[in-house]
């Protein structure tokens, strides 16, 4: 019996050894098979790469839609798909995403249906362009992905309201979108950008009709605003501030007659993401220093 009791022991010990190792690889295997699930996205919305990238999971994005700019160091790490409407099932599966991220606003139908044939998971979101929309799609983005830390996210949004300027009047504020001097679109009610434009502290010059219509010199005079805004990508496109300058009407404004043209990266100024705190502190700066 004595000798038999070593036996035991050793026997016991090799016992234990080995279901240790054996837990040891399921954790692995779990963690592993965990890290999949999300390790291959596909971003079809600007704001929602940001907030994606934000929340650590810039490397795990296979592919973007064409809004999808920031931050810049995708360009080199995921294929750039091109705009929404006229992506092909057959490209995002090539890509052999896990999941895809999009806006019922950009994802159209058809393409819907056939990510859901596909088998491939999608999440389609409501985006609503205020601060409170913004910080409701940061949570819904990262409850998507399983990720818990997104309340840092949600607090910048509001963390810069405090730096502000207050202005006695609010600058009355005409955006226009360009590609090139032959394609000239006004801003109306209810744009992302009159919405950041009120956030900033100004006013939309033009309140008679929704969305965007083709400006026309009309609009302009009418408008009469204290300042132009411009993307900078429409900016470079009409020929810079000397350029914008030239369109029919600009004279005759209270911007054209003071040289007033702004101008901001069109993803940070109406993407409504993660950097909407920034985009109005930076907006609101530019104003307090154009609409003197």
């Amino acid at each position: 019996m004595k000798k038999i009791k070593p036996i035991l022991v050793l026997a016991l010990i090799m016992m234990t050894a080995f279901s240790c190792k054996k837990s040891e690889k399921t954790a692995e295997s779990i963690t592993e098979n965990t890290k999949i699930k999300t390790e291959r996205i596909i971003s079809l919305n600007g704001a929602i790469t940001e907030i994606v990238a934000a929340l650590g999971h810039e490397k795990d994005i296979v592919g973007t839609d064409v809004t999808s700019t920031y931050p810049e160091t995708l360009k080199k790490m995921a294929k750039d798909l091109g705009h929404v409407r006229s992506i092909s099932i057959e490209s995002i599966m090539a890509l052999q995403p896990n999941i895809i991220l999009a806006t019922d606003k950009d994802m159209s139908p058809e393409l819907l249906e056939k990510i859901k044939k596909s088998g491939i998971k999608a999440a389609v979101f409501t985006q609503e362009f205020s601060p409170e929309g913004t910080k409701k799609l940061i949570e819904d983005v990262a409850k998507a992905l399983n990720n818990t830390n997104y309340e840092v996210l949600q607090q910048k949004v509001d963390a810069d309201k405090e730096k502000l300027k207050r202005f006695k009047t609010a600058p009355k504020v005409l955006f226009i979108y360009a590609r090139g001097a032959g394609m000239l679109m006004v801003s109306g009610k209810n744009t992302p950008v009159e919405k950041v434009i009120t956030l900033a502290g100004g006013q939309n010059a033009v309140t008679d009709f929704e969305d965007y219509k083709p400006l026309t010199p009309e609009a302009l005079i009418k408008g009469n605003p204290d300042v132009i805004l411009m993307f900078t990508s429409g900016l470079e496109s009409v020929g810079g501030v000397d350029g914008a300058l030239k369109i029919k009407g600009v004279d005759k404004t209270n911007a054209g007659k003071n040289k007033k043209i702004i101008a901001m990266d069109g993803a940070l100024l109406s993407g409504f993401g993660p950097r909407l705190g920034e985009a109005t502190t930076q907006l609101n700066a530019l104003l307090a220093e154009n609409a003197k």
